[in-house]
Order: structure tokens, then sequence, then C-alpha cells
């Protein structure tokens, strides 16, 4: 123990000493075991985030946890990214409602609040989402969790976001200090509600471009952020849908990247409702609409998802 020995005065540690400790403080939180309880509010890191330009709360990426009644080993999992055109979280229809329905399924929802634009750009919200993915399958066997079955779902610009965590990704750093560094990003499948796509072409939605890339947006990286030129053969399977009357983000960004799925040979199911606007989230208003979710559970069967 390090303390006054007698009337002994303390001499402050060295830089390095206090460094070193700190750093082997953090190793030993995140390789300790991490339970989780029902609606607790989890920080993506255990001190700054990378980027991070403040202390407020939308300073600070976290994930919300939503469980199931009963939480068997070996459960599904989906992160899920509310809309706001990268500047706003619909944390309620587009998160806390669809946490409840993947509950009622018998997976484990995260729902993940994400730094916004104009603050915050690329690539910060990728690494959040990122670091999600790679903290749910780094503490999989405390929360009971399949590394084989996490997955990622977005509505509009948070579509945008788990699109791009679906075709971004890689298999972790082994030699990085921080184990939840160690694992890989790669979602197992996605589920997309009225994606934003592509960034580069005239049905883009404008907003959600340039609050994640600002005003002088480089070309070449809004390419490399527009779905239908990222898939590969790596890319998970998809489900999305969409309405053909929504013309804040047009059915040409979803329709575009299910052809670009097909291409690659990668599973995806795509339905487009005729009506409703954009927004809908679950859709519990609307009868019609609101049957995509049984479709979802469907296309979840199908993948072993759910039983």
């Amino acid at each position: 123990m390090i303390g006054n020995t007698g009337n002994e005065q303390v001499r402050p540690m060295k830089p390095l000493i206090l460094s070193l400790l700190a750093v082997a403080a953090s190793a030993f939180a995140q390789t300790t075991p991490m339970p989780i309880q029902d609606g607790q509010i989890i920080p993506l890191w255990a001190g700054t985030a990378p980027g991070q330009q403040g202390t407020d709360d939308k300073d600070i990426p976290t994930i919300t946890v939503y469980l199931p009644r009963t939480t068997p080993v070996g459960m599904s999992a989906v992160i899920v990214c509310p809309g706001g055109g990268y500047s706003g979280l619909a944390m309620n229809h587009e998160g806390r409602q669809v946490a409840n329905f993947l509950n009622s399924q018998g997976i484990a929802a995260f729902v993940l609040k994400y730094r916004l634009g104009p603050k915050y750009h690329h690539p910060v919200e990728l690494g959040d989402a990122q670091r999600a993915i790679r903290m749910l399958r780094a503490h999989s066997a405390d929360w009971h969790i399949a590394t084989d079955r996490i997955g990622i779902m977005g509505f509009s610009a948070g579509g945008h976001l788990a699109m791009s965590a679906s075709t971004h990704f890689d298999a972790g750093q082994a030699s990085a200090a921080d184990p939840i560094d160690r694992v890989g990003s790669r979602p197992d499948f996605s589920v997309l509600g009225y994606p934003v796509i592509s960034l580069v072409e005239p049905w883009t939605h404008q907003g959600s471009k340039t609050n994640l890339l600002g005003q002088d947006a480089d070309p070449e990286l809004a390419k490399s952020l527009s779905g239908e030129q990222a898939v590969t053969k790596e890319t998970p399977p998809t489900f999305i849908f969409q309405t053909n009357a929504d013309t804040t983000v047009p059915a040409e960004n979803a329709t575009y990247y299910y052809l670009a799925l097909r291409k690659a040979g990668i599973p995806a199911e795509m339905h487009i409702f005729e009506k409703g606007p954009h927004g809908l989230g679950l859709a519990m208003d609307d009868p019609a609409i609101s049957e995509w979710s049984k479709l979802l559970t469907n296309w979840l069967r199908v993948h072993a998802i759910i039983k």
C-alpha cells in the first residue's frame, strides 16, 4: 500500500508510474466479469472515447440494455441504431420500442447512442457502432450472447450507420492493449428500415450526408460510404423494409443496396410497402405496414437467429 510512514512526506508518483497504473486498472476492469441488467446504460469506453470533444451527455457514446424475460446462454443480440439525420436520435419509436419488440422474440437488444454532427463527423459515428459490436462480442460469455448471432439494426440515418458497419469492419487487433479491441467488428446480420444508403446519388438524404461528412465532403469518402458501392462478399445477410411513398429517403436507396447484395451473392430480403411516410418505426398504428415486423420474424427464423 502506498501512503505515509510516520511523519514522512509522501512524494507524488512520477507520471510514467501513474500512467502504467491507469492502464493496468483499465485492463483489469475490462477483463473482469461484467454482468448486465435490464435498463442499464453502459459507456462504450471506460475513459475518454476516441475523438471525444467534451464531457456532456452527447459527447459520451453508450448502449442501453434491454433484456428479454429470460436470458439463456446463447441468446441472439441486436444493436439498435435510431435515426435522426445524424443530428438527432429517435430514441423512442426507433430505439426503445424496437428493443421491446426484439425482446418479445427472445433477443437481447442494445440501443446505441452514437455521437452526432455537426459536432462529430465520420469516422466517429462508425467507430461508435463498431465499438458496440466489439463490446457485445467481448462480453458474450458474461451477457449470455452467442458470438455468431450479433446483429445490427438501424432506421433512416441509423440505417446508414448499420449499413456502414456491415460493409466496413475488421477482425480486431490481436495485440491491442484493450481486450475489446481484440475482437472483430463484423455484425452477423443486419436489419435496415428505410435506410439512407447512397451519399453520391441524386436520391441521397443531403442532410444526413452534410451532418456526417461536413459541408465540403471528399467525393471519394462519400463514395466509400455509399452502400450500393461498398458491398463485398463478406457483407452479412440483410433484411430491408421501405415504403414507396417515402419522399424523405426515397426507395432507390434500399433498392440499389438490395441489388448490390444480390449481385454479391449475399442472402437478402426486401419488402417495399406502397403507402406510408418516412420514419415509421414499428408502424404500430398502421395494420398494413406493421406487418413488416412479422416478416422480419420469419426471416430471423429462416436464418436460425430465433427459433
